[in-house]
């Protein structure tokens, strides 16, 4: 069997699985380089550490951040990391993917503002700086559950979700209507500006609207059969947050460059060789963004947390056991990151997958940073569980293992159910009687 639960505690016996399954491996004990200062556009980061977008769907309502969500961005700004990579916040009200997802409006900006300003005062007084904090916009397309139910905005039929079942046609959205769209961008590239964050991040990755239309070859119109086509949107929305910002503001995007199905269902594939990563149009893509549009950061990772979750975020435990061993897709990941940095070595390519190595997580990410394939590692779920890892690798170098996630997926199956999202097992004075209550409801 090829799937194995996580038993490691050295890098001896790490390299040996990796030996095994003929990976490579980059992973080195010293992990100074993670602490190093980055230069990025005019923006000096204090370190390498990215705390990556992790959805809590613990907002208001009306898509105010709400105290839990106050909460895990304060614990955040205590970590020492130099980016914060905010999560999913919605740029218009039917783009919702729940009914608590974080939403940028003019009536909402006010609360983000207070909180960029807790954030970034706490990381000041914890840890001597100010940390860049960015806001992932998105329109959660095929997802969409405004109101807690199935509203899917899609930009084409795709079998891989919809099998037998195809949604109706009228879900499709309009080219008149993702016009409308890259201009809701714009202005929630401008509302971010307003309300303190350093940057946006135009999200296109896990198969939302923007990350869809990437592989929309079936499409008609402006929107969608070409490689031009279909990267229309992603490059129109980062020009309007660009027109629509002043000053020293990072406009950026977290791109999947593989979403895991074969053409022409997914992104970063080749027709005729099913599901194998072909990265050149990724590579083409990201060429544009930051060549033509200025992109000087990126923040790359792949598959869809849907489908296949294993692709973007393997795992110990989850919904099905992937026919991969977990090392496997932490390797691709990497690999597709160090593409992007190696056609692009001036830009900060920030890579991921490095929760599901624990304690062993750090030494990897050193290792990726000095073999060239990233220039900053981004932390999702561990950020989660030990949100303190930071200030523990750099006074002890090394990461308590009874502190960190163990990937058993409690945390997306909170959000599957329909509640706010945590950490279950370390974070267990707020998530654990939760979870158990609501699986006992489902019952």
């Amino acid at each position: 069997m090829k799937y194995e639960p996580f038993h490691y505690s050295s890098l001896k016996e790490l390299k040996a699985k990796f030996d095994e399954y003929s990976l490579p491996f980059y992973a080195q004990e010293n992990t100074d380089i993670l602490f190093e200062k980055v230069k990025t556009g005019n923006w000096e980061l204090k370190n390498r550490f990215v705390i990556q977008p992790m959805e809590g769907c613990d907002g208001t309502a009306a898509g105010e951040p709400g105290e839990l969500t106050k909460r895990r961005y304060h614990r955040f700004a205590e970590s020492g990391a130099a980016l914060i990579w905010m999560e999913a916040v919605s740029v218009a009200a039917e783009g919702r993917a729940n009914p608590r997802q974080l939403y940028i409006c003019g009536k909402t900006a006010d609360s983000f503002k207070r909180l960029t300003e807790s954030v970034k005062e706490i990381c000041m007084k914890q840890n001597g700086f100010e940390p860049m904090v960015i806001l992932q916009a998105t329109h959660s397309g095929r997802q969409s559950k405004p109101g807690g139910s199935p509203a899917p905005v899609i930009a084409y039929h795709n079998p891989v979700f919809e099998k037998e079942h195809l949604l109706n046609h009228e879900c499709i959205i309009s080219d008149d209507a993702l016009k409308k769209l890259e201009e809701r961008f714009g202005y929630a590239a401008h509302l971010a500006q307003m309300a303190g964050f350093d940057g946006v991040d135009i999200k296109c990755c896990h198969g939302y609207l923007a990350n869809e239309l990437l592989s929309a070859f079936s499409r008609p119109g402006a929107y969608g059969g070409s490689f031009e086509n279909r990267t229309r949107f992603i490059r129109n929305c980062i020009a309007n947050a660009n027109a629509a910002v002043t000053g020293n503001f990072m406009v950026t995007s977290r791109l999947g460059v593989y979403d895991g199905f074969p053409y022409p269902y997914g992104f970063g594939v080749k027709e005729g060789e099913g599901t194998k990563v072909c990265a050149d149009e990724a590579v083409q893509l990201v060429g544009i963004l930051h060549n033509q549009l200025g992109v000087n950061i990126i923040n790359i990772t792949a598959g869809n947390p849907y489908v296949n979750p294993h692709v973007n975020r393997p795992y110990d435990s989850g919904g099905y056991i992937p026919d991969e061993h977990p090392f496997v897709g932490v390797s691709r990941i990497i690999a597709c990151a160090g593409q992007i940095q190696k056609a692009y070595p001036k830009m900060a390519v920030v890579s991921s997958g490095y929760s599901y190595l624990r304690h062993l997580a750090p030494f990897a990410a050193a290792g990726a940073i000095e073999n060239g394939l990233c220039t900053m590692a981004g932390f999702g779920r561990t950020a989660f569980a030990y949100p303190q890892f930071i200030a523990d690798l750099k006074k002890n170098r090394k990461m308590d293992p009874k502190k960190c996630c163990i990937t058993c997926s409690k945390c997306t199956q909170l959000m599957r159910m329909g509640t706010v999202s945590g950490c279950v097992v370390r974070d267990r004075e707020v998530y654990l009687k939760l979870y158990q209550e609501t699986c006992s409801a489902e019952k």
